[in-house]
């Protein structure tokens, strides 16, 4: 019997957060690998969902607490071959995604964020899978000029743009 549920990730300090798919055990090793050749002494936690052996979530990362968080979001999606890696303060998914994404076994990344993230899983007799996430939440409208101009400046701010 199939059934639809909604998870919502606990994330308490708003923190960036990456949620993918990927295919092999090995992934926590190079994912690990990849976030630190991105940008060396990152800041984060990974947590993996084994699919098959021993189903555990396998951990790595650089900070205890982020690593316990990603374990924690990890075990409540429960879908195999899952992945969550949460950033620490001042790190951002551009700078790591395009590593991720090089990683072989990565097959696919469903968000990366700092927005409260719903993730939305079938469930079967089998097991679960991620269908896809709710990332934050619905525009309210269209942006003004004034709002062109914050974001542009936003952009400055932060660095991304000169």
């Amino acid at each position: 019997m199939l059934q639809l549920l909604t998870v919502p990730l606990s994330n308490p300090d708003n923190l960036n957060l990456i949620l993918g798919q990927t295919h092999f055990i090995k992934s926590v090793e190079d994912i690990h690998e990849a976030l630190f050749e991105a940008v060396p002494g990152i800041a984060f936690g990974l947590a993996f969902c084994e699919a098959s052996g021993k189903r555990l979530v396998r951990h790595s990362g650089t900070d205890v607490g982020l690593t316990e968080l990603a374990c924690t979001n990890a075990e409540a999606i429960g879908a195999g071959h899952s992945f969550v890696v949460f950033l620490g303060q001042g790190y951002f998914p551009i700078n790591v995604l395009p590593k991720i994404r090089d990683v072989p076994e990565v097959c696919r990344i469903f968000c990366a964020t700092a927005n409260p993230v719903e993730v939305v899983v079938a469930e079967t007799g089998q097991g679960r899978s991620i269908l896809g996430v709710v990332d934050g939440f619905s525009p309210l409208g269209i942006e003004s000029e004034a709002d062109i101009a914050a974001r542009k400046a936003l952009l400055r701010e932060f660095g991304y743009k000169a």
